[in-house]
């Protein structure tokens, strides 16, 4: 069977209900009576508008805008849990969209119970899901738990769940919301690793993301939404530059840049001031080092003055010691007297 998903001049308008009336810049009250007394008025928002391309067997669309531009919309309209109100979609193959990890999940029915429930959700058969509920139990690592009340399982219990329902099976059409990346890190490499033996299994796959580097990669083919618009179709390489050509000449992205900027100036600035903190510390240690180091060797030498002062003091007092005790012998250095009257020769 040949796979193919063909858009012809889809559109999709919803309502959008708004207050009417109302003065603005007024005080609490008045905004609060306005908002309870004003009627509602009834406009419809254009959430796509026009958009027509055709994929093929082989094809790997990515889907390029910024936010709000239309590209989650749009998967749902792909996935069939949006209907457009103008145009068709004509999609041969089965398709699996993984935007809503959580959808077709009951809090008060068990893990094993709510396989079944999000495996009827996607379309799978009684006998299909039965023969997948251990696989799923045991990638998503709840064999355990199989009995308990999803209630009791956390967050990222609940989302290995629901990715490990979504890729149970290989689809022909991939339908995706940016790339999984989620949970913890044995997880995420089990889980990535799957993703990409999925996305290579599949016939067509469209990829909404952010991420240019992964887009190159994985895609060849690219359209670039904005306010629900397609502005471009073709090769993937001219939808990147295409889409870089109109969103950086937007107010928003200039309002956005120029935000980045100043953060990023305030971040450096941040930066120097506390490099110049660190840099008076390291001073002030090696100053600290220095008087410490100075006063140490001061104290040293006042030590070795101190006992070169108390060795002079113990010399002089042992030579005064010998001069008494030569005094008392009768030893003088000066030469006796001569009581005769005449000079000693």
């Amino acid at each position: 069977m040949s796979i193919r998903v063909h858009v012809r001049d889809v559109g999709l308008d919803v309502p959008a209900y708004t207050h009417e009336g109302g003065e603005e810049g007024g005080s609490w009250f008045s905004t609060l009576l306005s908002a309870a007394t004003s009627g509602m008025k009834r406009q419809n928002r254009t959430l796509l508008d026009s958009l027509s391309f055709q994929l093929d067997d082989g094809d790997r669309l990515a889907v390029l805008g910024g936010n709000g531009a239309g590209k989650t919309t749009l998967l749902r309209v792909l996935a069939g849990s949006l209907s457009p109100t103008r145009g068709s979609v004509d999609i041969r193959g089965s398709r699996q969209a993984l935007l809503n990890l959580g959808l077709g999940f009951n809090v008060e029915a068990t893990v094993r119970e709510n396989i079944f429930l999000r495996g009827t959700a996607m379309g799978m058969r009684p006998t299909q899901i039965k023969e997948l509920v251990d696989p799923i139990l045991e990638f998503a690592g709840l064999a355990p738990m199989a009995g308990h009340r999803l209630a009791t399982l956390s967050s990222g219990q609940r989302m290995r769940l629901g990715f490990s329902v979504s890729t149970s099976i290989q689809h022909d059409i991939m339908l995706l919301d940016e790339w999984f990346g989620a949970g913890d890190f044995t997880f995420v490499e089990k889980a990535r690793e799957r993703m990409s033996g999925r996305v290579n299994g599949s016939r067509i796959v469209v990829l909404a993301s952010h991420s240019l580097s992964m887009l190159r990669r994985i895609c060849n083919k690219g359209i670039v939404l904005h306010h629900g618009k397609l502005l471009f179709f073709g090769g993937v390489e001219e939808a990147i530059a295409a889409y870089k050509s109109i969103y950086q000449s937007s107010e928003q992205y200039k309002t956005e840049r120029q935000r980045v900027e100043r953060e990023a100036d305030r971040l450096v600035a941040a930066k120097l001031r506390e490099l110049e903190r660190e840099r008076r510390i390291l001073m002030n240690d090696e100053l600290a080092k220095f008087q410490a180091e100075r006063n140490r060797r001061l104290e040293a030498l006042q030590a070795e003055k101190e006992r070169f002062v108390n060795a002079r003091r113990s010399v002089d007092e042992i030579r005064r010691r010998l001069l008494v005790s030569a005094e008392k012998a009768g030893f003088s250095d000066e030469p006796p007297l001569d009581t005769s009257g005449r000079n000693s020769e």
